[in-house]
């Protein structure tokens, strides 16, 4: 019988634990995500981001990702302790050895005898070239979405320096004083050590994603693909994170980009990633910046031209409730155009639906449930109404389960009295400081929402931050 999953992530864990020590995880020394536009690097989102110290830089490029920050949380891992950043999988693991923690998981997903003698027999101290990159080249964005952040869209940050600070709520102010950002790339000396290091570092990754900002809009991220072209990485799998609001000859370079490498075996496999919650004006009201016809546009352009699938991450938020089924509705459309994947037996449009939690301004569970969850139930059972694995133009049944425990995780979280306050007087201010800076009306996009916004008026006025 064939080992599961599970079976191996406990084998792994259990070596490691046995062999190593109970705190020691790889991707503290094999992955890495990079904000080079402020100078930030972390292993694992679990952890705060931290600073690199440019002066780490001068004599070791390599210290955009292997800090003396890290270097100490490794030699605590080495030892047996518990980096104090990791609280999250401490949690899980004290919960009892039938849980399993993120740091299982990734040791099980990357171990190999090499990485293992590599990191756990070596020197604590030593520089380590990473398996897995996540990188921001900068944070030049033609959106800004409102769950996003400054740090992220140059766009953002130019309303937060004219207008301020959202002052009256308690969540995603959005300060802007603390951020030094270096927002042009020709001009930012962790651009330059990713450059020098790269010819080192290109040797050792095994999946590279590009994020930003937008990185169709990073001259970096054309440098890439030319560096990729001139020097192949046939071992590579390489993704991007893209808007899809861009000039459509972006697009349209991008996916003739992508399809050459792949086509030529100058990458392993290419995954463009783009994000939409659901459809209409509402989508454009989430998402400042989106303009539907120039996006769908620039999705057809990429899709027809690079031949290649196109997975969207759905931030599923507060106003995607009343309104996911218009765009579980387009993802038929677009399936039923674009057909199979036969190679891989996978659809070509791609959904995941993971929720927003954070700000909780945008968090559905802040909604009354008798009067919203209707909508979940409605959008559940169209996809069960359209499930069929086998057909092209249907949803499959891990997207079906995976938008159930969304619908089951509403259903059943239930808020305190304080959270709910906090949540609903942050809602009406958040969003009637946003129509304000950005014009828009909540209401009038989203009218079925008036006794909500009511009612969360009365908290505002009765519960004052």
């Amino acid at each position: 019988m064939s080992e599961s999953e599970t079976d191996r992530i406990k084998r792994i864990r259990d070596y490691i634990d046995t062999n190593a020590t109970p705190t020691f995880c790889l991707a503290k020394w094999h992955h890495v995500t990079m904000y080079l536009q402020s100078g930030e690097t972390h292993s694992c989102y679990h952890p705060q981001p931290h600073k690199i110290p440019l002066a780490e830089l001068k004599d070791n490029p390599s210290a955009l990702h292997n800090t003396m920050h890290k270097k100490l949380e490794r030699k605590e891992m080495l030892e047996g302790k518990k980096p104090e950043g990791c609280q999250y999988c401490w949690n899980i693991e004290a919960m009892g050895p039938d849980y399993i923690s993120d740091r299982h998981i990734r040791n099980a997903s990357i171990f190999t005898e090499e990485r293992y003698e590599q990191t756990a027999k070596g020197a604590w101290d030593q520089n380590i070239n990473p398996e897995y990159l996540e990188i921001n080249f900068g944070n030049e964005c033609n959106f800004k979405c409102g769950y996003c952040h400054p740090k992220y869209s140059t766009r953002f940050y130019k309303e937060i320096e004219d207008f301020g600070p959202v002052e009256n709520v308690k969540n995603h102010r959005c300060d802007v004083d603390w951020m030094k950002l270096f927002q042009r790339e020709e001009e930012n000396p962790y651009v330059d050590a990713f450059w020098e290091w790269w010819p080192e570092l290109r040797k050792t990754l095994n999946i590279m994603r590009v994020t930003g900002g937008e990185p169709t809009l990073h001259k970096s991220t054309w440098t890439l693909l030319d560096k990729i072209d001139e020097e192949p990485m046939p071992w590579l799998e390489l993704n991007i994170n893209s808007n899809l609001g861009t000039k459509n000859i972006l697009i349209e370079r991008l996916a003739n980009k992508v399809k050459k490498l792949v086509d030529e075996k100058k990458i392993r496999a290419f995954k463009l990633f783009t994000s939409m919650d659901t459809w209409g004006e509402r989508a454009e009201y989430i998402r400042t910046g989106l303009e539907l016809e120039l996006w769908e546009k620039n999705f057809h352009t990429y899709v027809q031209k690079s031949e290649s699938p196109i997975t969207f991450m759905i931030t599923f938020n507060i106003f995607s409730v009343t309104s996911f089924k218009s765009l579980l509705e387009k993802f038929l459309e677009w399936r039923k155009q674009y057909g199979w994947d036969e190679e891989r037996k996978q659809h070509i449009i791609r959904f995941d639906t993971p929720y927003l939690r954070e700000p909780i301004q945008y968090d559905m569970n802040i909604l009354p449930k008798e009067e919203f969850m209707p909508y979940m139930y409605e959008s559940l059972k169209f996809m069960e109404d359209n499930l069929d694995d086998t057909r092209a133009d249907a949803f499959s049944t891990i997207e079906y389960e995976k938008f159930k425990r969304v619908v089951d995780y509403m259903a059943e979280t239930v808020y305190d009295e304080e959270k709910l306050i906090e949540g609903r007087r942050d809602f009406y201010n958040w969003f009637n400081e946003l129509d304000d800076r950005r014009e828009n009306d909540l209401l009038t996009v989203f009218p079925e929402m008036m006794d909500f916004y009511r009612l969360c008026q009365q908290v505002n006025l009765t519960n004052p931050l």
